[in-house]
């Protein structure tokens, strides 16, 4: 049965992770229940589930990902094609069916389901993070001992996942070729352009590209540095961000040294490696970046989707609010209003 269900989703183009991580959590539910398939009930699932949210308190989204492969693998089990229901009523006299419905599991309420502490960084946090992150480098390279290159290149990998809006997964794949001029832009010489080519995927297909405008003046300086004191000495490959093996850097390593600095900054623990996207959205939007060119630079199909992202500051409301509070006033009393100073992006 696994079998089958594996091959049928390799033949919807699913990626090997997506496949094994599904199998993983059916194979879970099947040792709890220690019951085969074909003898599932619904009250199997209301008594997995029930332990699940009380006893290892398992957040809405991670139950619904449970139950979303169990569903499926159900849907494979009963579908007249595959004959399993045939096969089984001559074997053991039963079948397989469906036991996950509306009534016994999770619903996808709202757009969002993060948790209320995901947010944004403010400016000074992130500077903060940059700062520890630079000190940790400088200290090891002071004290000549191991692990300079590993902190160097984890410090420029913060700062270009926030320069660019880079999801994790994105900013490790990128490859020295991913770097181009901007004509409009050539002040940024040559790194004026980064195309992103392991962007999240749909369901089924391949990864989405895009390619993400420069912003920030000091993003070539980063980038230089780090390819001239650190990546050569890593590597005479084209990864950006090569480990000590002529791998790429490790989500697992990454994200452990994003939570040691921000647990030492005595930062909320509501941030994490995806705050740097969700301030990079946040920050240009309170800069007076135009939402669409946001919306573009990092990808998103759907202005809702960038909207969740942002998380404007109170400074940033406040001076929105006084803006157009003084508009109405003036408006009132019949004043001509100041133009307002004009900064060209």
């Amino acid at each position: 049965m696994f079998d089958g269900w594996r091959n049928q989703q390799l033949s919807r183009n699913l990626s090997l992770q997506t496949i094994q991580q599904r199998e993983r959590l059916v194979r879970r539910f099947l040792e709890a229940t220690n019951e085969h398939p074909w003898n599932w009930t619904s009250s199997h699932v209301d008594e997995f589930f029930g332990d699940r949210r009380s006893v290892h308190q398992n957040t809405q989204s991670t139950l619904r990902s449970y139950q979303n492969a169990l569903r499926l693998f159900c849907d494979y089990l009963t579908d007249p094609g595959y004959e399993w229901t045939r096969i089984c009523l001559e074997l053991f006299g039963t079948h397989p069916t469906q036991v996950c419905f509306e009534w016994n599991t999770a619903t996808h309420v709202q757009e969002s389901e993060r948790g209320p502490g995901k947010r944004a960084f403010t400016k000074a946090e992130v500077q903060s993070l940059f700062d520890r992150a630079d000190d940790e480098a400088d200290r090891i390279a002071r004290h000549h001992r191991k692990g300079w290159l590993p902190s160097f290149r984890d410090s420029t990998i913060f700062k270009i996942a926030y320069s660019y809006g880079l999801r994790r997964n994105e900013v490790r794949h990128l490859e020295t070729f991913d770097f181009s001029r901007n004509p409009q832009a050539p002040e940024f010489g040559n790194f004026g352009v980064l195309n992103v080519r392991f962007g999240k995927a749909m369901k089924g297909s391949a990864h989405k590209q895009r390619s993400v405008l420069t912003v920030f003046d000091w993003t070539e300086e980063v980038i230089e540095e780090w390819n001239e004191r650190g990546r050569s000495l890593m590597t005479d490959g084209q990864d950006m961000f090569p480990n000590e093996r002529q791998g790429i850097v490790s989500e697992a390593a990454l994200g452990a040294r994003f939570r040691r600095y921000r647990d030492d900054l005595g930062l909320s623990p509501g941030l994490d490696f995806h705050s740097l996207r969700r301030s990079y959205v946040t920050h240009l939007i309170e800069d007076g970046w135009d939402a669409l060119f946001v919306q573009r630079q990092v990808g998103h199909e759907y202005a809702s989707t960038t909207g969740l992202y942002t998380s404007v500051s109170s400074d940033y409301r406040t001076k929105t609010l006084r803006r157009v509070l003084d508009s109405t006033i003036n408006e009132a009393l019949g004043r001509k209003q100041k133009p307002p100073d004009e900064t060209h992006r």
